[in-house]
């Protein structure tokens, strides 16, 4: 008998205690701010999968991630507010660096350089930039 409550137990505490977890795609953007879907209290929390971080009252807020299908790491930055700020780095799905600058409430500021796929600078989208704008190369 005593094994049989013991694996009883252990049922219960396993089925009382869910470890799945929320992914963006288990939540909808409406007018800029995440939602679980069918609610519509802004979700606090945070998110796995190919896109990792943290939301707050439906904003993404601190240190994010993202990656490429093929398990590639995609992308990595800050948020503050839903909108992004600090270093950002970008990388193309073979590993290369894509990009990397700075964000100031959510636009491109300062010195920006970009890569093509084969480790190139990408000329065009180098430069320094003011206010998501390119002012100089």
């Amino acid at each position: 008998m005593k094994p049989i409550n013991t694996l009883l137990a252990i049922l219960f505490i396993s089925l009382s205690s869910p470890s799945w977890s929320m992914t963006l795609g288990d939540l909808v953007e409406r007018d800029g701010l995440y939602y679980e879907k069918f609610t519509d209290v802004p979700f606090s929390g945070e998110v796995t999968g190919g896109e990792q971080g943290s939301f707050e009252s439906g904003k993404k807020e601190g240190a994010w991630i993202s990656y490429w299908d093929n398990g590639q790491l995609e992308a990595k930055g800050n948020y503050e507010n839903g909108k992004l700020e600090g270093a950002f780095v970008r990388y193309w799905d073979n590993g290369q660096l894509r990009s990397k600058g700075n964000y100031k409430d959510g636009k491109k500021e300062g010195a920006w350089v970009g890569y093509n796929e084969d480790g190139t600078v990408d000329k065009e989208s180098t430069g320094t930039y003011k206010n998501n704008v390119k002012i100089s190369d």
